[in-house]
């Protein structure tokens, strides 16, 4: 992912403004990335990738690429959630129809 993709679908929150927001507020705890427009409180999804942007910031490591494209990350999302482990809210971004319904059509 690149800094202008978005890591929360949900609310619609890119990389670089957590990024941005990381070096500026410097929070305590990675959970007070929510107050970044609410990154993290919707389906639940890019928390652990919150997560470790957190553990990077405090670590003063520069920012990596995430090993996945916006194209494999929204795919995974919407894995993610059609497995019923998140519900996104409304106004986010939709999932991608799930692989397994694109092999049963």
């Amino acid at each position: 992912m690149q800094l202008d993709d978005q890591v929360c679908l949900c609310f619609h929150i890119s990389k670089r403004k957590v990024m941005n927001y990381l070096r500026i507020h410097r929070p305590r705890v990675p959970s007070q990335l929510a107050d970044c427009g609410g990154a993290g409180t919707g389906c639940g999804w890019c928390i652990p990738f919150l997560k470790r942007y957190f553990e990077n910031a405090k670590a003063e490591n520069p920012v990596e690429d995430d090993l996945l494209s916006a194209e494999e990350y929204a795919q995974q999302r919407g894995d993610y959630i059609h497995a019923g482990k998140g519900t996104p809210p409304p106004g986010a971004t939709p999932p991608p129809s799930s692989r397994d319904e694109d092999l049963n059509s």
